[in-house]
């Protein structure tokens, strides 16, 4: 423990441990700014040791122009932190970029499901230990809610009352697509471990009676908005 505080005064941060090292090195292997990535995750973390990570780049293609987002994962001692960037051209000449990086650290306990979709080729060759081509990895918790609100009408066409608003509320679910063909076998790999990892830090086997007081999102539920969310992407394999 003397050590450990000795080694905190000395500039020594969490990412200074084994599986620190381990998170910057996926980091810059990504190559998406990673400087200011670190940065930010080494403020948010706050001292907390990191544990299993992912780091999932995507790139997308729009006309002319490639659009590149980040997303990071980290389990954290009691917590999940969230960690997106993406970056945005302000002039045509791309020489003006801006970058928007947003964290949130969710409290284990408050995580109330973990979905995985997987996708296997050919399964009627299917054996034991053969590749995963593609993984959905759904993360559902008691935080953020999305409302999208439009302005309500009614049945009569020439009506011009006033109406209010008509909306859904949903609570934000962190969706995140891995393909083989697109990412690599690694990526899909590190996804699955990743999965694996925050089933058993958010839901630990116990033998006594499990209280819950946030309303559970039910698996199928959140699979049903992976699979009307994150359709195929012909730019993604």
């Amino acid at each position: 423990m003397l050590d450990e505080r000795l080694g905190r005064l000395e500039g020594m941060t969490p990412l200074s441990s084994p599986m620190g090292r381990d998170l910057q090195a996926d980091i810059n292997r990504a190559g998406f700014y990673p400087k200011m990535v670190l940065d930010v995750i080494d403020e948010a973390l706050d001292g907390r040791d990191p544990g299993d990570h992912l780091v999932h780049l995507e790139t997308h293609f729009d006309q002319n122009e490639v659009h590149r987002h980040i997303t990071v994962l980290v389990l954290a001692q009691d917590v999940l932190l969230v960690a997106h960037v993406d970056d945005q051209q302000l002039d045509e000449s791309g020489r003006q970029i801006m970058a928007q990086i947003s964290t949130e650290l969710v409290q284990l306990a408050k995580v109330t499901t973990v979905a995985s979709s997987y996708v296997y080729h050919q399964p009627q060759n299917y054996r034991t230990g053969d590749p995963v081509k593609e993984l959905t990895l759904g993360i559902a918790w008691a935080g953020a809610q999305r409302i999208d609100l439009a302005p309500a009408g009614c049945a009569d066409p020439n009506c011009e009352g006033d109406h209010g608003y008509t909306g859904t509320s949903q609570q934000e679910d962190l969706v995140l697509r891995v393909s083989a063909e697109a990412d690599g076998a690694g990526a899909v790999t590190a996804a699955r471990n990743f999965a694996k990892a925050i089933r058993r830090a958010s839901a630990p086997r116990a033998t006594g009676t499990i209280e819950t007081s946030a309303p559970v999102t039910p698996a199928a539920d959140l699979l049903g908005r992976v699979s009307s969310r994150f359709g195929r992407n012909p730019n993604q394999g």
